[in-house]
């Protein structure tokens, strides 16, 4: 569960709790903030970020792979969102003494991760109800 307020009475900043961690989130200042943490698009692109190394680490120690450290960068492109259309564009480095083949299996692993398919092939079902 994922509990979420307002830090300040009248103003944007939320505290978000997820088990024993505590999270901020906020909204630019084009809102009418002051950005002072990452906002639900920041989130839910670093969701996809932290899956594809989540899953590399998994795969890599799973399968006797030596990587070492592995990086994501994802750019958002939001210009056509109120179209219905939200591209994420992912870049990944692998390091570690790996041969091209482990590298190749890494990059399949990760372009099946849970946060990737959740987002291109899950219809997700959102219920609001008063609390």
């Amino acid at each position: 569960m994922i509990d979420c307020q307002t830090e300040r009475p009248s103003e944007f900043p939320q505290v978000l709790r997820v088990r024993e961690h505590t999270l901020h989130a906020d909204v630019g200042a084009a809102i009418g903030s002051t950005d002072s943490a990452p906002g639900p698009h920041d989130y839910f692109d670093a969701a996809l970020a932290a899956c594809k190394t989540l899953t590399a680490t998994w795969y890599a120690k799973k399968n006797g792979i030596p990587l070492e450290r592995v990086e994501s960068h994802v750019e958002r492109d939001d210009t056509q969102e109120r179209r219905g259309v939200y591209v994420l564009k992912v870049k990944l480095a692998f390091h570690g003494p790996m041969t091209d083949e482990q590298r190749d299996k890494l990059y399949a692993a990760v372009a099946n991760c849970p946060i990737h398919k959740l987002m291109t092939t899950t219809e997700v079902r959102i219920d609001t109800a008063p609390l």
